[in-house]
Protein backbone atom coordinates (compact mmCIF):
# COMPACT_ATOMS: atom_id res chain seq x y z
CA UNK A 1 0.00 0.00 0.00
CA UNK A 2 2.84 2.56 0.62
CA UNK A 3 4.66 1.91 -2.52
CA UNK A 4 1.54 2.89 -4.06
CA UNK A 5 1.00 5.77 -2.53
CA UNK A 6 4.38 7.23 -3.24
CA UNK A 7 4.15 6.01 -6.62
CA UNK A 8 0.53 7.96 -7.16
CA UNK A 9 2.59 11.37 -5.29
CA UNK A 10 5.84 10.88 -7.50
CA UNK A 11 3.40 10.25 -10.72
CA UNK A 12 1.65 13.06 -9.85
CA UNK A 13 4.30 15.47 -9.30
CA UNK A 14 5.87 14.59 -12.45
CA UNK A 15 3.06 14.97 -15.30
CA UNK A 16 1.31 18.03 -13.42
CA UNK A 17 4.15 19.98 -12.20
CA UNK A 18 5.76 19.31 -16.17
CA UNK A 19 2.72 20.72 -17.83
CA UNK A 20 2.21 23.71 -15.47
CA UNK A 21 6.54 24.27 -15.59
CA UNK A 22 6.53 24.17 -19.53
CA UNK A 23 3.21 26.67 -20.19
CA UNK A 24 3.82 29.21 -17.81
CA UNK A 25 6.98 29.00 -16.60
CA UNK A 26 9.80 27.88 -19.71
CA UNK A 27 7.95 29.16 -22.99
CA UNK A 28 7.09 32.60 -21.39
CA UNK A 29 10.83 32.62 -20.07
CA UNK A 30 12.30 31.69 -23.91
CA UNK A 31 10.20 34.70 -24.78
CA UNK A 32 11.97 37.06 -22.35
CA UNK A 33 15.40 36.16 -22.74
CA UNK A 34 14.67 37.57 -26.52
CA UNK A 35 13.98 34.13 -28.79
CA UNK A 36 12.38 34.31 -31.53
CA UNK A 37 8.67 34.17 -31.15
CA UNK A 38 8.31 31.58 -33.95
CA UNK A 39 10.47 29.44 -32.55
CA UNK A 40 8.85 29.39 -29.12
CA UNK A 41 6.03 28.34 -30.39
CA UNK A 42 7.89 25.25 -32.62
CA UNK A 43 9.42 24.19 -28.92
CA UNK A 44 6.13 24.62 -27.35
CA UNK A 45 4.04 22.77 -30.37
CA UNK A 46 6.63 20.03 -29.98
CA UNK A 47 6.71 19.41 -26.34
CA UNK A 48 2.99 19.74 -25.77
CA UNK A 49 2.14 16.51 -27.16
CA UNK A 50 5.30 15.13 -25.47
CA UNK A 51 3.81 16.28 -21.98
CA UNK A 52 0.10 15.56 -22.71
CA UNK A 53 1.38 11.44 -23.37
CA UNK A 54 3.44 11.73 -20.50
CA UNK A 55 0.11 12.68 -18.51
CA UNK A 56 -1.62 10.12 -19.78
CA UNK A 57 0.93 7.26 -19.08
CA UNK A 58 1.14 8.77 -15.67
CA UNK A 59 -2.40 9.19 -14.91
CA UNK A 60 -3.16 5.57 -16.36
CA UNK A 61 -0.44 4.68 -13.53
CA UNK A 62 -2.58 6.41 -10.96
CA UNK A 63 -5.60 5.19 -12.16
CA UNK A 64 -4.06 1.58 -11.26
CA UNK A 65 -3.23 2.19 -7.95
CA UNK A 66 -6.69 4.13 -6.98
CA UNK A 67 -8.33 0.69 -8.34
CA UNK A 68 -5.90 -1.50 -6.39
CA UNK A 69 -6.47 0.53 -3.41
CA UNK A 70 -9.89 1.24 -3.68
CA UNK A 71 -11.19 -1.13 -6.32
CA UNK A 72 -12.85 -0.91 -10.40
CA UNK A 73 -15.96 1.12 -8.67
CA UNK A 74 -13.64 4.15 -7.16
CA UNK A 75 -12.75 5.23 -10.74
CA UNK A 76 -16.59 6.46 -11.21
CA UNK A 77 -17.71 7.23 -7.34
CA UNK A 78 -14.35 8.29 -6.41
CA UNK A 79 -14.06 12.31 -7.16
CA UNK A 80 -10.56 11.45 -8.01
CA UNK A 81 -11.07 8.26 -10.29
CA UNK A 82 -13.55 10.76 -12.53
CA UNK A 83 -10.73 13.70 -12.61
CA UNK A 84 -8.20 10.87 -13.96
CA UNK A 85 -10.75 9.41 -16.59
CA UNK A 86 -11.19 13.13 -17.72
CA UNK A 87 -7.72 13.60 -18.28
CA UNK A 88 -7.17 9.85 -19.97
CA UNK A 89 -10.11 11.28 -22.44
CA UNK A 90 -8.50 14.77 -22.63
CA UNK A 91 -5.21 13.20 -23.69
CA UNK A 92 -6.49 11.22 -26.11
CA UNK A 93 -8.03 14.00 -27.67
CA UNK A 94 -5.68 16.11 -27.64
CA UNK A 95 -2.99 13.68 -29.33
CA UNK A 96 -5.88 12.56 -31.95
CA UNK A 97 -6.42 16.11 -33.14
CA UNK A 98 -2.16 17.14 -33.12
CA UNK A 99 -2.33 13.91 -35.57
CA UNK A 100 -4.57 15.09 -37.67
CA UNK A 101 -7.71 13.12 -37.33
CA UNK A 102 -9.73 16.51 -36.75
CA UNK A 103 -9.21 19.67 -37.86
CA UNK A 104 -9.53 22.10 -34.70
CA UNK A 105 -6.49 24.66 -33.21
CA UNK A 106 -8.59 25.97 -30.59
CA UNK A 107 -9.09 22.48 -29.00
CA UNK A 108 -5.25 21.32 -28.67
CA UNK A 109 -5.32 25.01 -26.63
CA UNK A 110 -8.17 24.25 -24.28
CA UNK A 111 -7.33 20.61 -23.74
CA UNK A 112 -4.08 21.50 -22.54
CA UNK A 113 -5.64 23.64 -20.22
CA UNK A 114 -7.81 21.60 -18.87
CA UNK A 115 -5.60 18.69 -18.36
CA UNK A 116 -3.75 20.91 -16.26
CA UNK A 117 -6.34 22.80 -14.25
CA UNK A 118 -7.49 19.04 -13.64
CA UNK A 119 -4.43 17.77 -11.91
CA UNK A 120 -4.16 20.89 -9.61
CA UNK A 121 -7.97 19.89 -8.81
CA UNK A 122 -6.36 16.46 -8.27
CA UNK A 123 -3.25 17.66 -6.41
CA UNK A 124 -5.35 18.81 -3.80
CA UNK A 125 -7.34 15.98 -2.95
CA UNK A 126 -6.03 13.20 -0.50
CA UNK A 127 -3.73 10.60 -1.84
CA UNK A 128 -5.26 7.12 -1.98
CA UNK A 129 -4.39 5.36 1.06
CA UNK A 130 -4.22 8.38 3.45
CA UNK A 131 -7.55 9.35 3.25
CA UNK A 132 -8.94 10.37 7.29
CA UNK A 133 -12.25 8.71 7.67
Amino acid sequence: MRAGTISWQLAQTFWVGGLWLLQFVMLPALAKIGLAPMLIDEIGNSLRPLLVGFAAFCVALQALVLVQLGGLRSLWEDLRGQLLLTVLLLAASHLAVGAGVVESPYWLVFSYLVIGLCGLVLVVQATPGRERP
